[in-house]
């Protein structure tokens, strides 16, 4: 583990970096967006928290990527950040969708379940995305850096939140 005072929360800060360093913060951050209490799930703990940035996080709680990263800096004494602009997912409804292009579906909610984590089948999925032809993942939370990785593939998505539990998301390969 690294030193605490080698480390700088930012938006780029690995949430289970953040929670092994400073475990206090785990209880800040559940208490501020209830939907991280998940990481008491160990599944989730070593698969999502260990890839997860703050920044991800963020968009997963719907919440400022600023104003989680002072609410923690805060916590621990460090200087607060200014006004950044922070990533975005596309949660608009977008012209390429259209549910007969669907060429396949995955319920991540039921690996998830058993102990595995998608991210590897979904990415096995996506670089065999036909052109023109739409991916779906379900999943129970918004899982935002395989988000980041699709769209570091030239792959578009669109986020369709149905809950705070369920969330629809479709992955489409331009021609």
């Amino acid at each position: 583990m690294e030193n605490k005072e080698n480390i700088v929360i930012s938006p780029k800060t690995k949430v289970l970096q953040l929670i092994e360093t400073w475990p206090q913060l785990e209880e800040v951050l559940i208490d501020y967006v209830p939907a991280f209490s998940k990481l008491k799930n160990p599944v989730l703990r070593k698969t999502v928290a260990k890839i997860s940035t703050l920044q991800q996080a963020a968009a997963i709680g719907n919440v400022k990527v600023e104003d989680l990263i002072n609410r923690l800096r805060k916590e621990v004494g460090q200087e607060l950040l200014g006004e950044s602009s922070g990533g975005s997912y596309n949660t608009k409804k977008p012209a390429w969708y259209n549910e007969s292009g669907k060429y396949k579906e995955l319920d991540a909610q039921e690996m998830l379940a058993a102990g595995e984590h998608p991210v590897t089948q979904v990415m096995a999925d996506l670089k065999q995305l036909p052109e023109g032809k739409i991916y779906k993942l379900l999943a129970p939370f918004l899982p935002a850096p395989l988000i980041d990785k699709a769209t570091s593939m030239s792959v578009q998505h669109w986020v369709n939140e149905i809950s705070e539990t369920e969330f629809e998301i479709c992955f489409f390969k331009p021609h």
